[in-house]
């Protein structure tokens, strides 16, 4: 099972997710059920947030003192038996703005499954590895939307 605590740390998500851990909920049991995620015991937390507060983590945790759109705090758990993962951070104003051309919940699914990729040890820093978690990424949007 794999499981998200979901913090809303600002009030403006409720207006496009009226409940954002009903929603979460429901995305993370429809990926219990896609082949490589099956039978997964992963815990993790879910911060959604605002350009404010993202620019302040970016700043304290990468030197980076601008906004971003999604962040993963891994924790490294291939050392322990323990199925927490690790922290993600989404700006609403980011997802918001993307969803203009788009879907605000395909957007808002894309950054938190990059995330979640990323706490699994998932990065895009070579092209091999790029392609490898874009392929993923692919997967399970491909999979939500195609069930839907």
């Amino acid at each position: 099972m794999i499981k998200a605590n979901v913090v809303l740390d600002n009030p403006i998500w409720k207006t496009k997710i009226k409940s954002p851990n009903i929603y979460i909920k429901k995305r993370l049991n429809l990926l219990s059920k896609l082949n490589p995620f099956k039978n997964k015991i992963h815990e993790f937390t879910l911060l959604l947030t605002n350009n404010k507060k993202m620019k302040s983590l970016n700043n304290q945790f990468r030197k980076k003192n601008k906004t971003t759109d999604v962040l993963s705090f891994p924790f490294n758990y291939k050392f322990t038996k323990n199925p927490y993962l690790g922290d993600i951070a989404i700006s609403y104003e980011i997802v918001n703005k993307r969803s203009i051309k788009s879907n605000f919940f395909i957007e808002f699914d894309k950054m938190w499954i990059h995330g979640y990729l990323h706490i699994l040890g998932y990065d895009h820093k070579r092209l091999k590895n790029f392609k490898k978690m874009n392929k993923k990424e692919n997967l399970i949007l491909n999979y939500f939307y195609k069930k839907n």
